[in-house]
């Protein structure tokens, strides 16, 4: 009996092994990454025709981290460098007003509902090959760079014991960070390198045991009354049920004096980074759209997000293209979708995302953008940073690169940017979570003048 039990077990790893290997496409593995088609990217995108996917095309570049000496590619006199080494899985960085640079070191919690089955075994294996199987350090790490040479010579853990922190966000002395499932208030005093009291809850945000994207950031108004906090959907396209999709696929607006919530913006898959266009003071968000529709489509989006609006997912895309996948269907909800302001291109990842005015950069008047790369598109596309250009408070041209060469000409991920950020002399920062690094870039003969014009402008004061 126990022959046959062995003999039973063996068959059966060999079966789920052999229906991994078929239960998606693999796409060439030895390439860089391409462009998306120019006539899919800005403000009237052409939509590719669904190409369902009942096998899925799996392509993700592997993590192997920087060679000696390695970092990313820059424009022409864009000087690139280690702002800080060695840290786990940083995916988001906040600048405090003195400086400071803050970085989420983290990764998903517990999900053990989320990626269940035979699918759900080739996420798990996909994730560990692009590097984000690590276990969450559940911390913010302080920066410091006192001597204004580009890297931080001061590292401390600020705040730990978290729960996969992500956004964060400073309202006069109080820290606000955004947890998987809540939003946590810290008191904070400037030029600290730690905080040793414990935070209390504002409120409470969408987690559970699925929390399929378990990201939440935050940006507070302008006037400081108020946080918005991002919270991604519960699956592709729905399949988890509606019941799983309450509060998800969303902007929320919190009251910081109370902590009363409500819904600003839905249908939105995966927002992720915020930014305020100070020309007409919107609020704008890099979002992540469905999959599986095949390479070029759906495009993931940045937009201003205007209050009550409702931008499709799951029913439609893109304005309203019905998902037919979505079932029952829900007519009543597509009439009054409305399309995002502009194509970033079909599974790029778009995550990061900053506004810049001046900058220490050849880049000002816009918005950086750090895409991630894609997952399910037969070429890679996305592992960079970008910049789009704005007019009179609006996207203005097609993205120009900013940052590239994360992935080598071999297919292999030397780093995937997330986060990005300015810092307070005007250089880009860039978390990047393969490569366990954050980036810093800057113009150096362009920073110097700002520098010194600030320094001006305050002895003047």
């Amino acid at each position: 009996m126990s022959k046959i039990r062995l003999y039973l077990s063996i068959a059966q790893i060999a079966l789920v092994t052999a229906v991994l290997l078929v239960a998606c496409k693999v796409g060439p593995t030895d390439r860089a990454p391409a462009q998306s088609p120019p006539n899919t990217v800005g403000p009237n995108p052409a939509l590719a025709k669904p190409d369902k996917q009942t096998i899925p095309v799996v392509q993700v570049a592997e993590a192997k981290g920087w060679p000696e000496g390695g970092k990313p590619t820059a424009p022409q006199g864009v000087e690139v460098k280690a702002f800080a080494t060695g840290l786990t899985h940083p995916r988001w960085v906040y600048t405090l007003p003195n400086g400071d640079v803050l970085v989420a070191e983290t990764n998903a919690p517990e999900r053990p509902e989320d990626a269940k089955g035979i699918k759900g075994k080739v996420m798990r294996k996909m994730q560990a090959k692009a590097g984000a199987a690590v276990e969450s350090p559940n911390r913010i790490t302080l920066l410091r760079d006192a001597n204004g040479d580009g890297v931080a010579e001061t590292r401390t853990v600020f705040l730990a014991g978290l729960n996969s922190p992500f956004g964060m966000a400073l309202i006069g002395e109080d820290l606000y960070v955004a947890n998987t499932d809540s939003i946590m208030k810290f008191r904070y005093v400037p030029g600290a390198t730690v905080i040793a009291g414990p935070g209390t809850k504002l409120t409470d945000l969408p987690g559970g045991e699925i929390n399929h994207h378990w990201t939440k950031n935050i940006i507070a108004s302008q006037d400081g009354s108020k946080l918005y906090a991002t919270v991604g959907s519960n699956s592709n396209v729905g399949e988890n049920g509606v019941d799983a999709e309450q509060g998800r696929a969303a902007i929320w607006e919190v009251d910081v004096a109370t902590g009363e919530k409500r819904l600003f913006a839905t249908g939105i898959r995966n927002p992720n980074g915020m930014a305020w266009e100070p020309r007409r003071g919107k609020l704008w968000t890099v979002a992540n759209e469905r999959d599986e529709l095949g390479d070029n489509l759906v495009p993931d989006y940045l937009t201003s997000v205007k209050q009550g609006a409702f931008y499709g997912w799951p029913y439609s895309y893109y304005g309203q293209h019905v998902d037919e996948r979505v079932q029952p269907p829900r007519p009543d909800l597509v009439s009054s979708a409305i399309p995002p302001d502009y194509s970033l291109g079909a599974h790029v990842a778009a995550l990061g995302l900053a506004y810049a005015g001046e900058t220490a950069l050849p880049f000002e008047n816009g918005m950086f953008i750090g895409e991630h790369g894609s997952w399910n598109r037969a070429v890679p596309s996305g592992y960079k940073v970008v910049f789009v250009p704005f007019e009179a408070g609006m996207p203005n041209g097609m993205p120009v690169d900013v940052l590239t060469g994360f992935v080598s000409n071999k297919g292999e991920a030397f780093g995937r940017p997330v986060g990005v950020a300015l810092d307070k002399r005007g250089a880009l920062l860039v978390a990047d979570d393969v490569g366990n690094t954050i980036w810093r870039a800057t113009v150096p003969e362009k920073e110097a003048r700002r520098v010194a014009a600030n320094g001006e402008a305050k002895e003047k004061q």
